[in-house]
């Protein structure tokens, strides 16, 4: 059971409790709702989230983790980058979902990190990759960190793109949607959801481009679609036209992770280096 206490500020004297705990420590709707079932007190009462609290009280929060229910495996080795009693963040392989698969296997990101803290800790991962992009993959350590970190981290991707790229920079604005009959598989779509791309092109080959994405939106698949869009689909992604001779998988990594700390506010900030893979492609 992971306990917090906030001592309410002049500021927020006759403030509703919700409001002190949205403003002042940037709760989310969803976390208020879930207090709302218990483990909150103030000066060691409960209070109801309409009530106001006044400057000097003792809000105190308390969140009993579920364990795990994930098969751990033991066999399995992620490099951890960062990790405090909040968060921790792997550099993932590709070949690896953060998630086990619906047919059981038990040889993804979720089933490494059961095996790490057993049933002490529920597998809240922040940020997700698909399985075969590499790179930097946050899971909080409690209910309060995960809603606290959601839409803070920003991330920056390294990207190989099959051709070459006429601009040094640019912004890719296509929506995307569902392609009707499959759960997996995005498009470009008039009518989908808002979807924006950030790149620089850092490298050239003559045959590929390199560059450094940034996501101001978080679209399944959202990198994938937009350089198949402009007709550079990433290399090795055959799912998107893509060409798997030289890489056998989407040549997409993870590479730089910054966010202010969910407790204390301070900058963190990782990286993760371009893997073997991408580097032997481009020095080809």
């Amino acid at each position: 059971m992971r306990k917090f206490e906030y001592v309410v500020p002049p500021r927020f004297n006759g403030a509703k409790l919700q409001d002190f705990l949205k403003y002042a420590h940037h709760y989310s709707r969803r976390l208020i709702i879930e207090l709302k079932r218990g483990g909150m007190a103030v000066n060691g009462a409960h209070r109801r989230m309409v009530d106001p609290v006044y400057t000097g009280d003792v809000v105190e929060i308390a969140f009993i983790e579920e364990g795990c229910d994930l098969v751990p495996n033991a066999s399995l080795n992620v490099p951890i980058v960062y990790e405090d009693d909040d968060l921790v963040i792997f550099d993932k392989p590709w070949n690896m979902s953060v998630h086990p698969a619906a047919d059981g296997v038990d040889d993804s990101l979720g089933n490494y990190f059961a095996y790490l803290y057993g049933n002490t800790l529920t597998f809240r991962p922040v940020s997700r990759l698909d399985k075969n992009t590499t790179g930097l993959c946050m899971s909080a350590k409690s209910t309060l960190s995960a809603g606290l970190l959601i839409g803070t981290v920003e991330k920056e991707y390294i990207a190989i793109a099959e051709g070459v790229l006429p601009e040094d920079s640019g912004t890719i604005t296509i929506p995307i949607g569902r392609v009707e009959g499959s759960i997996i598989l995005r498009k470009p779509d008039p009518d989908g959801q808002r979807a924006v791309t950030h790149y620089t092109v850092i490298g050239r080959t003559s045959a590929h481009t390199m560059v450094q994405v940034r996501l101001e939106t978080g679209r399944t698949h959202q990198i994938r679609v937009h350089f198949a869009a402009l007709g550079h689909p990433l290399a090795g992604d055959t799912l998107y036209g893509g060409h798997d001779d030289l890489i056998p998988r989407h040549a997409l990594h993870c590479a730089k992770m910054a966010f202010p700390h969910p407790f204390t506010g301070e900058p963190i900030a990782v990286e993760s280096p371009l893997p073997a893979d991408m580097q032997d492609l481009m020095s080809r």
